[in-house]
């Protein structure tokens, strides 16, 4: 029993929550793609807490199914499934059809040379309008913070090698914001990313992310991944507004004005001082928690949630 776990290579994992009309065509497929591709495998459908017949059809298609008591999340269920992977590689996808199976051999081969391989929904993907504007936006943002470019911060269909995958449990939300989360610690960390050009589809059932409170969610994630690891990347530039605010302010006063530089001006050019020395110490101790981490990697695999 032993050596058949140590052959294992790829764990595909599953997150599903009321999926039970569509899971066991997924899993089948994946069974079907990967039984061509030819290396060892399981699929982990990891049953969050549904209430109709996700779990049987489940394991009906051949899947090994975790069930969580109740609807924990997505985030949640994705930890599961990392934690219980037994392959080499782990490869997520979402259980709603809306990402294809076919496209799994083009991740694998990917994961020779790169630590994670993620899936950038093209153009002609199956998404709504303000979708894909909020993407753009975080895209962006996250591609400022990481000083480099990141085509496609959320979405779920990705693979990396499950020992990085580990590192990074304790970094995850329970919620759909993990994708952005796991993409930012890995860049910021220094394992190599790229991405392959995916079409979805068009998603079976009601979506479970709901755009505004999912949406704020998702933009503090990225602020909190970001102090977690770069902070100088969101102080130093409001150190800088405040400082050019207060100057600003304070030139209008004298020279339009014909009046003093005022208590505000100082008070402004003040506090951009102490944010950018917080700013300062927040960079050096996130390097040193990032070096404390990095040299003890496995206490963080089995950190709870």
């Amino acid at each position: 029993m032993r050596d058949i776990l140590k052959m294992l290579q790829i764990s595909v994992i599953i997150p599903a929550f009321n999926e039970g009309e569509i899971i066991a065509s997924i899993v089948g497929r994946i069974r079907e793609v990967l039984d061509e591709y030819g290396q060892s495998f399981e699929v982990l459908v990891i049953n969050d807490g549904s209430s109709d017949e996700t779990a049987a059809q489940a394991r009906l298609a051949g899947a090994v199914v975790y069930s969580h008591p109740y609807n924990i999340g997505n985030g949640a269920a994705v930890k599961s499934g990392i934690r219980r992977a037994r392959g080499k590689y782990v490869l997520l996808m979402d259980g709603d059809g809306q990402h294809n199976p076919e496209d799994i051999p083009r991740f694998l081969e990917k994961l020779t040379d790169y630590d994670m391989v993620v899936g950038a929904r093209t153009d002609k993907s199956h998404r709504s309008a303000h979708r894909t504007i909020a993407n753009h936006l975080f895209n962006g943002l996250a591609s400022y913070i990481c000083n480099r470019r990141i085509e496609d911060l959320t979405s779920g269909y990705r693979a990396m090698k499950t020992e990085i995958a580990r590192r990074y449990l304790y970094l995850l939300p329970n919620t759909f914001s993990y994708p952005t989360t796991i993409t930012l610690a890995i860049v910021r960390a220094g394992h190599s990313l790229t991405y392959i050009p995916i079409q979805t589809q068009e998603r079976t059932g009601e979506s479970k992310i709901r755009i505004v409170s999912d949406g704020f969610r998702f933009l503090g994630i990225i602020v909190k991944i970001a102090t977690l690891f770069s902070p100088f990347k969101i102080f130093l530039p409001v150190s800088a507004f405040m400082f050019l605010t207060g100057l600003s302010y304070g030139l209008f006063r004298i020279v339009a004005l014909d009046g003093r530089y005022g208590p505000t001006s100082a008070m402004l050019m003040t506090m951009s001082v102490v944010v950018f020395m917080v700013g300062l110490v927040s960079e050096q101790v996130a390097q040193l928690r990032f070096d404390r981490s990095e040299s003890h990697p496995e206490k963080r695999e089995t950190d709870p949630d």
